[in-house]
């Protein structure tokens, strides 16, 4: 029997072949360099019917094997009116790189029984491994449906790859057309908008970048750089969270507000202490100077200084442990507290998982299967002593100890995509591992989120007080940590003791030191940092887990929004020609479907139920197809609204 098993990198045909074959391989070229075939045998398939050794050929891709696009020759940039691309054929196509890596798969499924598919187990693997068996076919008419076949897995542990192999399942071909929905309706309404805005607009805005900038001095002065007005249907809604949040930091207008506090010092009751609490008033703070003042008059009128304490709560809170990671939560986190890009830290988890050190980096799960051993896990962290959370590992599995912080089964998000487990470590990263330090940074952070969530929750105790002064109420809260646990091993999150609360007893009468009336101003949002634009695109349904950081990267690229540093901290912010884009189709009337989230959300919805069975990609192509046909109708109509919305927002940010 001879098996052609075809991954999506050739890192992992390399990394599977090794533990197939136990070492036991021959390493072959092919005409594209970065892809090698490994030849072994194996005989753990129980697709054979027996257990007799196979000839295993195992090679990969390069990601996806072909490309869809238009005609040139019909379709090309200037050769047909722009709105005749939602309904015009579409071809595969393939580069040069992409046609060498066909031929190999061509040549090395010609004489093969069975095909079996490696790719990445998610929707896009699924296309890819659909890509893969249409081109094996070419040359062997005895691949079909049923000598198909589709390995699962999530991480590159040997156990792991052995279980994949012995236990295959079949391609998911409603994923499949998912993805295939996808990159079709992204073609045709991002190349029909794309060509129309900058067709529209690209020689104004040309021209005001070009006054902008500063006087070239090369000898490439005179070459003028190609705009492009892009269109993309996820771009759009990211830029247009962009543009809110500096839309509503430019029309500001700060409020005063007052407010009473109440300062109350042990000393002043009788307590040999120097502490001294703030009280904060119940009704918080309000806008009306003369409502404040006058509930500020009445109580030094009718009480004086003194209080009387009405409510005394202690209670025992918990810091809860993070939940498991996610791939959104480890883009958003690595922004955060690492100050990394999500498109670095996503390449950083992709290079980490090709060399076996983390489970698979692009999931939406953040629940563990009980069956999963995660104590073993935990264990190889506590074997690599060089680790700077090695003793951590080893207190948390140590019975033996006193410590309050013992191993605990994480707890369950609500989030379960059934491929891949939640992010976590393989193996233990030793002193001499051959990784960049981005890599380095972004598997610590994996190890220290795990070993977080396998921890013991925070432990505190905490009071309030309540003082009543003529009827109006005034709370303290204080906090004492008892046993920090997770956050020993998680340093970027802060628990701290507050300061000391009083020592009082209810009903007592309480000598007020000082009371206040104090005033402030509101405050406008900060820019938008990265991970919170991750969160919002991740909540609103924009892009995958995936290609969030693509959806960023690509308006940066396009100049619509800038990358500012601040200190330590980096702010996103709106071009001049991003603010026009978003305030441009407001002004036509296609905020809805351009700049805010529901129009992508909706088709993320359609894809779901594509890979549920309750719609067909037929179904939803024509409806949204349908919808955009509308839109670009009223776009074309309402060209000069582009035009004249971009002079307004040039004028009032210049």
């Amino acid at each position: 029997m001879k098996v052609l098993c075809v991954a999506e990198k050739n890192s992992i045909a390399k990394a599977v072949s090794n533990i197939l074959s136990g070492g036991q391989l021959t390493t072959k070229n092919t005409n594209f360099p970065y892809v090698k075939n490994y030849e072994f045998t194996y005989s753990g398939f129980n697709f054979t019917g027996s257990n007799a050794s196979c000839e295993v050929v195992m090679t990969s891709v390069a990601g996806h094997l072909t490309g869809v696009d238009f005609d040139n020759q019909q379709y090309g940039w200037g050769k047909c009116n722009p709105s005749e691309l939602f309904d015009a054929n579409l071809s595969n196509t393939k580069n040069k790189d992409q046609q060498k890596i066909a031929e190999n798969i061509r040549k090395s499924a010609r004489n093969v029984d069975y095909l079996m598919i490696w790719t990445d187990c998610d929707r896009e693997g699924e296309y890819i491994g659909w890509e893969i068996y249409e081109e094996a076919k070419k040359l062997n008419n005895r691949l079909n449906d049923n000598t198909l076949y589709r390995a699962i897995f999530s991480h590159l542990e040997r156990n792991h790859i052995l279980g994949a192999a012995r236990n295959p399942q079949r391609l998911d071909k409603r994923a499949v057309d998912a993805v295939g929905t996808r990159i079709e309706l992204d073609l045709r309404t991002g190349v029909s908008f794309t060509r129309l805005l900058t067709d529209t607009m690209a020689r104004k805005v040309q021209a005001s970048q070009q006054q902008s900038m500063p006087p070239p001095n090369n000898s490439n002065s005179n070459k003028k750089e190609n705009v492009v007005v892009s269109y993309g249907p996820c771009q759009f809604p990211t830029l247009g969270f962009v543009v809110d949040r500096f839309e509503r930091i430019r029309n500001f207008k700060k409020e005063e507000f007052w407010t009473i506090q109440l300062v109350v010092s042990e000393q002043d009751q009788g307590v040999q202490s120097n502490n001294i609490t703030n009280f904060q008033w119940d009704r918080g703070h309000l806008f009306d100077r003369l409502a404040v003042l006058t509930f500020y008059e009445l109580c030094l009128e009718l009480a004086g200084n003194k209080a009387r304490v009405v409510d005394i709560k202690s209670k025992q809170v918990n810091k809860w442990r993070p939940l498991p990671l996610t791939t959104v939560e480890l883009q958003k986190n690595c922004s955060r507290y690492l100050k990394m890009n999500a498109r670095d830290s996503l390449a950083a988890a992709e290079k980490l998982y090709q060399k076996g050190f983390i489970s698979y980096p692009r999931t939406e799960t953040d629940t563990f299967p009980p069956s999963m051993d995660l104590k073993s896990l935990v264990e190889k962290q506590g074997q690599e002593n060089s680790s700077a959370w090695f003793a951590y590992a080893k207190n948390l599995l140590d019975t033996n100890n006193n410590n309050h912080n013992k191993f605990k089964f994480p707890r369950s998000g609500s989030h379960d995509d059934k491929a891949h487990p939640p992010i976590h470590p393989i193996i233990g990263l030793g002193r001499d591992a051959s990784i960049t330090v981005n890599e380095r940074r972004v598997y610590e952070y994996v190890v220290r989120h795990f070993l977080a969530s396998c921890s013991e929750d925070g432990k505190g105790q905490m009071t309030s007080i309540s003082l009543n002064w003529n009827d109006e109420i005034f709370n303290a809260n204080g906090l004492v940590v008892l046993e920090r646990n997770w956050l020993d091993v998680y340093p970027w999150m802060k628990w701290e003791n507050s300061k000391t609360m009083p020592r009082l007893e209810m009903n007592q009468e309480v000598i007020i030191s000082k009371a206040e009336m104090k005033n402030g101003y509101t405050s406008p949002p900060k820019p938008m940092t990265e991970s919170e634009l991750i969160m919002l695109m991740d909540a609103n349904g924009i892009g995958t887990d995936a290609t969030i950081a693509e959806h960023i990267e690509k308006i940066k690229a396009r100049k619509y929004i800038t990358s500012d540093k601040v200190g330590k901290d980096s702010y996103l912010n709106p071009t001049i020609l991003g603010v026009a884009l978003v305030h441009g189709f407001e002004t036509i009337g296609l905020e809805d479907s351009f700049a805010k989230p529901f129009q992508r959300r909706e088709m993320e919805d359609d894809l779901k139920k594509i890979c549920g069975g309750t719609l067909t990609r037929r179904d939803v192509v024509t409806d949204i197809i349908n919808k955009y046909k509308g839109y670009y109708n009223r776009t074309n109509q309402n060209k000069n609204r582009l035009l004249q919305v971009y002079d307004q927002v040039k004028r009032s940010l210049s």
